[in-house]
């Protein structure tokens, strides 16, 4: 396989997984064990970067409302709550920075938090389908899903979509498509903030000399354009249907990495 093939097929995936509740971290880190190769911090961050942007424009008539009608009570509450969601995952995401955390790079671990996240998933279906349906916003969800946020970041195959969607609908916003939303406009700055800091650490390290940035051009494009359509495409569905397909996917290929490949790989 050639290396512009790999770094093509890198962007997919990031692309489709990044806002899909099946992890990121998890089949990249997958990818790269079965052969696509291990790539760069500067890599990851600049697909991941593609990913954010294409949901950004996605949402972009949503943030504009939220800032062009601040003045309005209920835009204020909820640019409020988005707030202090990220205010939450970032004062965490600073403490377990500076306690050194590392996230695993076994297969092991990711293929647990697959399966454990997908029964989540259809547990915390079952439950918000016996509330009466709300598309509220609280301050207890506002807080939640900041918590979800840092429990996502340290458990490689958690998903952050995942644990945000579900905490959300868990803790009353029992609407599908309001918990999606709310989950995925935090998303915004904590990945922008997240993906921006890593890449500071690593410029200034002398780290993007090595780079070669014909292909994460290529990645960075090939990742917007994925996303765009992957999350166009997960909007329209949860409209009229559960998240059970994406659970499912999780625990089938949790069980079949856990059965497959060897321990410690």
């Amino acid at each position: 396989m050639t290396d512009l093939l790999q770094v093509i097929l890198l962007g997919i995936i990031e692309g489709i997984t990044e806002f899909l509740p099946i992890s990121s971290t998890g089949h990249l880190l997958i990818a790269e064990k079965l052969g696509l190769g291990m790539r760069s911090d500067v890599f990851n961050v600049v697909i991941q970067a593609g990913a954010i942007l294409a949901v950004t424009v996605l949402y972009w008539p949503r943030l504009w409302k939220l800032a062009s009608e601040s003045h309005k009570p209920e835009n204020r509450d909820y640019a409020l709550k988005l707030t202090v969601a990220f205010l939450i995952t970032g004062v965490l995401g600073l403490v377990i920075t500076k306690l050194g955390f590392k996230l695993p790079t076994e297969i092991s671990p990711v293929a647990w938090a697959l399966v454990i996240g997908g029964v989540w998933m259809l547990v915390a279906e079952a439950f918000a389908a016996k509330k009466p349906d709300s598309a509220q916003i609280t301050w207890k969800v506002a807080i939640l899903v900041g918590l979800a946020q840092i429990v996502a970041a340290i458990f490689p195959g958690t998903s952050r979509s995942a644990a945000t969607i579900f905490v959300a609908m868990l803790a009353g916003t029992s609407n599908r498509p309001a918990a999606t939303e709310f989950a995925f406009l935090v998303g915004i700055p904590t990945m922008f903030a997240a993906s921006g800091k890593l890449l500071w650490d690593v410029l200034k390290h002398g780290g993007a000399g090595a780079e070669n940035w014909g292909d994460l051009g290529i990645a960075f494009v090939v990742s917007t354009i994925t996303a765009f359509v992957a999350v166009k495409w997960l909007l329209r569905y949860i409209q009229t249907h559960r998240f059970t397909l994406f659970a499912w996917y999780r625990i089938a290929l949790g069980i079949a990495l856990l059965l497959l490949v060897p321990a410690g790989t």
